[in-house]
């Protein structure tokens, strides 16, 4: 998953960050040919409401479904746990991520100025009533 997450992302989670979130959060991977790992996405829930942390695909499984088919899982999970509203961050300049997530049923509900470092970017923050 680390390897993935410095292919992805310009600034990347830590593999201690990772670690971090083990024994609390919700882990889902995506397998590629030969059992390696494709993709990735981390969850929380508490109580009614869930956050999306993390999803990631390599660069050779995009385009095949992989995110949308982790996002599903998860909301199912988490529904399954009884989260009624789902949120998450993504770069204001993610278009590809924002599209799949508006297929999702996701709207904009506020916006973190200044989120992202490594650009320096806004956060768009997305809910879904689950």
């Amino acid at each position: 998953m680390h390897a993935i997450e410095q292919e992805v992302f310009s600034d990347p989670w830590s593999t201690q960050d990772f670690r971090d979130c083990v024994t609390f959060a919700l882990f889902l991977v995506a397998e590629a040919e030969g059992e390696r790992i494709a993709g990735y996405i981390v969850a929380l829930d508490a109580a009614d409401e869930g956050e999306i942390l993390n999803l990631a695909v390599a660069a050779a499984g995009r385009r095949r479904g992989l995110g949308r088919a982790l996002v599903e899982q998860t909301l199912e999970a988490l529904r399954a746990r009884g989260v009624r509203h789902v949120y998450l961050e993504v770069r204001e300049s993610n278009a590809s991520a924002r599209a799949l997530y508006a297929s999702l049923g996701f709207s904009e509900v506020g916006r973190r100025k200044g989120y992202y470092r490594r650009p320096v970017e806004d956060a768009i923050v997305l809910r879904l009533d689950a």
